[in-house]
């Protein structure tokens, strides 16, 4: 991954661990859509044309694009999470730890009692050293 894909990774890291989480709730705690078929004088009348007519054949795409997606937050998430072991320098894990609970950079700033410009600066060497990370047996 490109830099700048890594930055937006760890822009929205915290909010897609929180979906990763609640689809998964979802999923095992069994909770399901359901679906009502027309009824009545309803049932007989045409349909809008175009798209699939069947309620259980969207709800099997809808779920599909659903689990696609969620996989593909769950690769990003764990991209980074390979990677944390590149991170040594403690100001830089202390930086990464507050992006990573979705701190801006302004609460980081404060919060640390650096200018902003430095924690910028902080949060490019991390980029740069995730984006430079090799996986090593050790790392693994």
């Amino acid at each position: 991954m490109n830099k700048e894909e890594i930055e937006s990774i760890l822009r929205d890291y915290n909010w897609m661990i929180k979906e990763i989480n609640r689809q998964h709730a979802i999923v095992s705690n069994g909770v399901e859509t359901r679906m009502v078929a027309k009824s009545g004088i309803e049932s007989t009348l045409p349909r809008a044309r175009g798209g699939v007519s069947d309620p259980v054949a969207k709800e099997v795409i809808r779920r599909e694009r659903k689990y696609a997606w969620i996989t593909k937050l769950e690769q990003k998430v764990i991209y980074i999470q390979e990677r944390l072991s590149a991170i040594d320098d403690p100001e830089e894990i202390a930086v990464l730890e507050c992006i990573l609970d979705g701190m801006t950079i302004t609460a980081i700033s404060k919060y640390m009692g650096l200018p902003r410009k430095r924690i910028y600066n902080i949060k490019r060497s991390i980029i740069y050293k995730l984006s430079q990370f090799t996986q090593t047996p050790e790392h693994m």
